[in-house]
């Protein structure tokens, strides 16, 4: 046989082994994407914005050392105040690893925290426009959570943080809808605890989530009483407080001290767990039968109306309409 014949073969024989493998390879290509072992290609924008040199070097597999980097870069810019830099900055890190946990809790505690509280601080502006940054700041910082559930939804650390965002007295009242907002808290909470890894404390936020949504009560009170059941680990101050509130909501008649004393086993601790719960009211707690129980409390254990607790004033409201006055 000639040597264009031999060639043809061969050629013949590549081609056909090359079609071959294509269907194997483009399902072994999916299954490595969906077990988030395959990185997913860099668009366009994100090598415009890493530039030529980095560019390359992802290309060639070391993503995370560019992320590493640029990570450096964004600290850099946070300590200089150039919030817009560092928002951008972390859109394209999470580009660049998209499964790393770190840069996605970084880069939206950055923008709900720390530029949130730069604007509340930061006299040189008008009060409005404060304002509305404050408020911005914690949307994108919002946001950016949620874009990295979306990417790592059994994540239960991501769940975790939004649920926190989204009942931190210092930033729920910028939500429009706060029952909403502990609504989806509540429900950030039960996912993280679904999820491989996740704390036992997971739980008990979820519990506190829910109690303060008006007409969940029912709901709160099952899982506040499964949780005290459970593990003494649970029996922390608010869920002993929860559940006194929510068992004196499900039953206002009963009576509020042998209630105390069975949940917290002792009126001493009852009396100063709840002193302290009365007074938080910022946080938005349910408070249920706990005037009434302090005051019942107060004359077992001989306490002045002087030095009652229910009639001290209650600490002043501080949130946004104090923090931007004309």
């Amino acid at each position: 046989m000639n040597a264009p014949g031999k060639y043809a073969i061969v050629t013949a024989a590549i081609l056909g082994f090359g079609a071959a493998r294509l269907p194997y390879e483009a399902a072994l290509s999916k299954e490595l994407r969906d077990r988030n072992l395959f990185p997913v290609r860099l668009d366009i924008d994100t090598r415009e914005r890493i530039g030529q040199t980095f560019s390359a070097v992802s290309l060639g597999g070391l993503r995370t050392l560019v992320a590493t980097f640029l990570n450096l870069r964004a600290f850099t810019a946070f300590t200089e105040t150039r919030w817009d830099d560092v928002a951008e900055t972390f859109e394209t890190i999470v580009a660049l690893a998209p499964r790393t946990r770190y840069y996605w809790e970084t880069g939206s505690w950055h923008q709900a925290y720390n530029a949130a509280s730069y604007y509340v601080n930061d006299t040189k502006l008008p009060p409005v426009r404060r304002r509305y940054e404050w408020r911005n700041s914690i949307a994108k910082g919002r946001a950016f959570l949620e874009r990295g559930i979306r990417n790592n939804p059994n994540d239960w650390s991501l769940h975790n943080n939004l649920g926190f965002l989204l009942t931190d007295p210092n930033k729920f009242t910028s939500f429009r809808d706060i029952d909403a907002a502990f609504l989806e808290a509540a429900d950030h909470y039960a996912k993280a605890a679904a999820s491989p890894g996740a704390l036992d404390y997971v739980n008990r936020s979820r519990c506190y989530a829910l109690a303060r949504v008006a007409g969940h009560e029912a709901e709160a009170l099952d899982m506040a009483r499964r949780l005290y059941q459970e593990s003494r680990k649970n029996h922390t101050p608010t869920l002993l407080c929860l559940l006194f509130v929510l068992e004196s909501h499900e039953d206002p008649d009963g009576d509020s001290i042998a209630r105390a004393e069975r949940i917290f086993g002792s009126l001493e601790t009852a009396y100063e767990q709840l002193s302290m719960h009365w007074q938080r009211t910022r946080e938005r707690f349910p408070v249920h039968g706990v005037a009434q129980a302090l005051g019942a409390m107060e004359i077992r254990l001989g306490i002045p109306a002087a030095e009652s607790v229910i009639n001290q004033p209650l600490p002043a409201p501080v949130g946004p309409d104090t923090w931007f006055q004309q």
